[in-house]
């Protein structure tokens, strides 16, 4: 029977659990509880204190914003860091490190009530100015290292301050108020700049705008009396101007009429003249046309008279002569009657006699 039987095995030992998983474990759960903690801390101080004051709160929170046109700026137990954050969520540990949006794009600080004394002892004010200005990025630390978060109220709110009642000082009201305003704004302009790019070369100053200062209510009375005189004389020399430049105007209207009706008259006379000299070169012409044609009807006449002369003193002898005597009788249609008429009709003889003497000398003159 001892023999036919089987030994029943022995159960294992009991194993101990491992240390060091353990140990694991208990560090995970650390590191989840202080996340866990860090979160609660952050919501708590984005939630649960919205309305804390900003230092407070900009303290606190772990997870913070920087705005668009502006850098973040931090320090670490007190001390300024050069380190700078763009815009955009950025995380920091809570309390120890404290950080503030600081603005590099353009600004416009006003600045309200600003009393200044003038040269004649007046008291103004000057209700606001406008400063537009800008911080450049890279001189941010410097900036802030040397002035603090609040560097404009050291170097644009004091110091407009400063410059009015420096401008008022040396200048009258007249000037301040009239006749030097518009010259203001760069004169301001120029004085802070001067002294930043001395002092704090990172602001920038683009532009001032002044309104105009309040004055005491009689001084502003009599300036507008003043304004009102200066605008009645104005007016009286733009009348006066007016009717002058009238007055040249008719001038020269008159003075133009002159000389277009004398340049017409001009123009006219030498018509006429021209109209005379054609005239007479006309009557020049034909004149000439006339001599020429009465020259020659006297030359041909003369011709004619020459050739009749030639033809009668061809024809001149005593046969002719006796021929037309005889025609010259018979044509008459008269009677006479008496003793004389046979000796006239009988003494043609005589003539022909006479006749040919006369021939005869003629010819000897001529030979």
């Amino acid at each position: 029977m001892d023999t036919g039987t089987q030994p029943r095995p022995q159960p294992p030992p009991p194993r101990r659990p491992p240390t060091e998983p353990l140990r694991q474990q208990g560090n995970g759960d650390f590191t989840a509880i202080v996340t866990v903690l860090f979160a609660f801390i952050a919501i708590a101080s984005l939630v649960l204190i919205p309305s804390s004051s900003p230092n407070l709160k900009n303290s606190l929170t772990v997870l913070h914003q920087v705005p668009e046109g502006h850098v973040g700026v931090y320090w670490l137990g007190g001390a300024l860091q050069k380190t700078t954050t763009t815009p955009g969520f950025h995380l920091k540990l809570p309390i120890i490190t404290h950080y503030e949006p600081v603005q590099v794009t353009l600004q416009t600080d006003l600045v309200r009530d600003i009393p200044c004394g003038t040269k004649g002892g007046v008291m103004i004010n000057f209700d606001r100015i406008e400063v537009v200005n800008r911080l450049k990025k890279e001189s941010v630390y410097d900036t802030l290292l040397n002035y603090g978060v609040e560097y404009d109220h050291t170097w644009i709110y004091d110091k407009i301050h400063h410059e009015i009642n420096q401008f008022c000082s040396v200048h009258s009201l007249q000037e301040v108020y009239i006749d030097m305003f518009d010259q203001i704004d760069e004169t301001m302009k120029d004085a802070l700049q001067a002294d930043c790019t001395r002092y704090a070369p990172g602001i920038e100053i683009i532009s001032v705008r002044v309104t105009k200062p309040r004055i005491p209510e009689s001084v502003r009375r009599n300036f507008e009396q003043m304004e009102e005189e200066r605008t009645k004389v104005l007016v009286s020399v733009e009348r006066q101007r007016v009717a002058e430049k009238e007055a040249e105007t008719q001038k020269k209207i008159a003075i133009s009429e002159a000389e277009k009706n004398a340049h017409v008259s001009k123009i006219i006379m030498e018509q006429k003249l021209m109209e005379k000299d054609s005239l007479r070169l006309q009557e020049e012409i034909s004149n000439r046309m006339y001599l020429a044609r009465e020259k020659s009807l006297a030359d041909a006449k003369y011709y004619q008279t020459m050739r009749e002369a030639e033809a009668n003193k061809l024809k001149l002898t005593p046969q002719f002569l006796e021929l037309k005597f005889i025609e010259a009788i018979t044509n008459n249609s008269k009677m006479f009657f008496g003793n004389k008429i046979p000796n006239m009709v009988l003494g043609q003889r005589l003539l022909g006699n006479f006749l040919q003497e006369v021939e005869g000398r003629t010819n000897l003159e001529a030979a």
